[in-house]
């Protein structure tokens, strides 16, 4: 039997751009002599449709789009993720249609319903009650839907379920297994899918073929990366990541297309937020965007993923100094821009500045200067931004990092004004990681960026270290708070100043009000703000 795997990018409700997608890669499928094209989790409707499933014509057109697909495919069966309506309960299951010429001809719900993290199916679905095996061609197939494979395994100790659909399927004479996904990227995950892959097959001794969707979808990045594994655990076929991709394989041969996949975690990620970038814009009809360069890493990074993504022609860069902007931070924005070709114009901001303090004169008087005076700068630079947002049409990318958003170390209404966060997710570290990945594929981000000591420089000879430890130990310290949920005797037990420990995790508790203001970006790390962590903004609990 020869299978093919179609890696597809597919719209939230957009069903007749889906099908046509569809069935042009069931068309492909079959000049290639496939028998059976399978196609990811929730390819006709899209991943996640939140509350669109509480929509009564979502929920229709999506059943009748069902319908349409089944019978405009022939020449090839066909596998692929929907929804169905649920007899009782809940009023979905997520679903599995195996079909073959207007028939179809097995029906699978998913039994694994996760509700962690980024995940909240349980809101929605109905899980299945038992797992089937689907006779085709004389093969029984297991087929199972994303999370009912991440049962039963030594590799994820935190998820916990009554019932394992590999095992069952497995102990009723499954031979060949088909696992449908929409598995987001985070970097680390595909080492982790081919280990819960590795460890099912070898179990079963069967071949298991994962296909994975791909593309953007508002902080979710699919990144793809299908593959299929034979029972001793070898990968025999495997599609590029981070892109729309079609590979074959043949089971009896155990033969199959190899695509080249990322070799570097910079890499990656890189090509993770330029896809979300350019998913992000292009459905919600955006075309052009505009954000802030300071002449620091974090503009640097976000303007050059920006051109690269969308084309030089489509960014535009902003500088606006004030008092105690640098020379050489005007400089190494300039200079950045030439190197990537976006446009520039320069709005200076110190009579705005001497305008608001006259105006607060009678307010301020008495009192020193502080964060106060501070603010006002990063927020007359947001106010401009998002008047050239609105008179040119231009979407603002904001250009904080997750380290600054984690410690609260940014401005309401000033630098984290925007539509889209561009690397809101990526630790101050792990910017300049990808900044020096940047300047390996072309040098564009000026040398003094990576090696000056970072500053807002919004007063006299101010530093990032004036105000918080150094990167180098901030991040870890995050990093196990945040994505490990350590407790403060744990991270102390690193290694870490139980002084500096207490006064991160203070910062991070009383900054949850910012961040929920803070536009979306794309989630690169375990543990994203926003969809991925869910805290309280007022509550009592102090940790000791």
């Amino acid at each position: 039997m020869k299978v093919g795997l179609a890696q597809i990018n597919p719209t939230i409700g957009a069903f007749d751009e889906n099908i046509a997608m569809m069935v042009g890669c069931a068309g492909r499928a079959r000049e290639a002599g496939c028998d059976l094209v399978v196609f990811p989790e929730f390819a006709l409707c899209g991943y996640p449709p939140q509350d669109l499933l509480e929509r009564k014509d979502f929920i229709e057109n999506s059943l009748s789009a069902s319908r349409r697909l089944v019978s405009s495919v022939s020449g090839v069966a066909m596998l692929f993720g929907c929804l169905t309506p649920a007899r009782y309960g809940k009023p979905l299951h997520n679903s599995a249609i195996l079909c073959e010429d207007g028939r179809v001809l097995g029906e699978v719900h998913k039994r694994l319903l996760p509700s962690y993290d980024i995940f909240d199916e349980t809101r929605y679905f109905k899980p299945g009650d038992i797992s089937e095996p689907v006779l085709f061609r004389d093969i029984p197939l297991g087929i199972t839907i994303c999370e009912d494979m991440w049962s039963g395994t030594d590799l994820m100790p935190l998820h916990y379920y009554s019932c394992n659909p590999v095992a069952d399927l497995a102990g009723k004479g499954a031979r060949v297994f088909i696992n449908l996904s929409c598995s987001p990227f985070d970097v680390g995950k595909m080492d982790v899918r081919r280990d819960i892959v590795r460890k099912n097959a070898v179990t079963c001794q069967s071949p298991f073929l994962y296909v994975n969707s791909v593309g953007g979808q508002d902080s979710l990045i699919f990144d793809g990366g299908s593959f299929v594994m034979t029972a001793r655990g070898e990968i025999i076929a495997h599609a590029a990541d981070f892109e729309e991709d079609f590979i074959a394989v043949d089971l009896d041969s155990m033969k199959g297309d190899i695509h080249t996949v990322t070799g570097s975690r910079e890499e990656a990620v890189v090509k993770a937020l330029e896809m979300g970038l350019i998913d992000y814009t292009r459905r919600c009809g955006i075309s052009r965007v505009t954000l802030g360069l300071s002449g620091g890493v974090d503009s640097s990074v976000t303007a050059v993923l920006a051109s690269r993504a969308l084309g030089a022609e489509n960014v535009l860069g902003v500088i606006m100094p004030s008092p105690y902007t640098s020379g050489a931070s005007v400089e190494d924005a300039e200079l950045l821009a030439a190197n990537i070709g976006i446009r520039t114009i320069t709005l200076p901001i110190y009579d705005i500045f001497k305008v608001y303090l006259d105006v607060l004169e009678p307010v301020f008087s008495g009192r020193k200067p502080d964060v106060a005076e501070e603010n006002i700068q990063a927020r007359i630079r947001g106010n401009l931004l998002m008047a050239i947002s609105n008179k040119l049409g231009h979407m603002v990318l904001s250009t904080g990092n997750k380290s600054e958003f984690a410690v609260g170390y940014c401005t309401l209404y000033g630098d984290m004004s925007g539509g889209y966060a561009l690397i809101s997710d990526l630790p101050k570290m792990m910017v300049y990681d990808v900044a020096r990945y940047l300047n390996s594929l072309e040098e564009t981000i000026p040398e003094r960026v990576l090696t000056r000591a970072p500053s807002a420089e919004l007063r006299p000879d101010q530093s990032d270290q004036d105000d918080l430890p150094p990167y180098e130990v901030l991040d870890p310290i995050l990093e196990l708070y945040l994505e490990k949920n350590f407790s403060f005797d744990q991270i102390v037990g690193r290694g870490f100043q139980p002084d500096v420990v207490s006064t991160i995790i203070k910062m991070v508790d009383r900054s949850e009000y910012k961040r929920r203001q803070a536009p979306i970006g794309p989630r690169v790390t375990a543990k994203a703000f926003g969809i991925g962590r869910r805290y309280p903004i007022a509550h009592g609990y102090r940790r000791s």
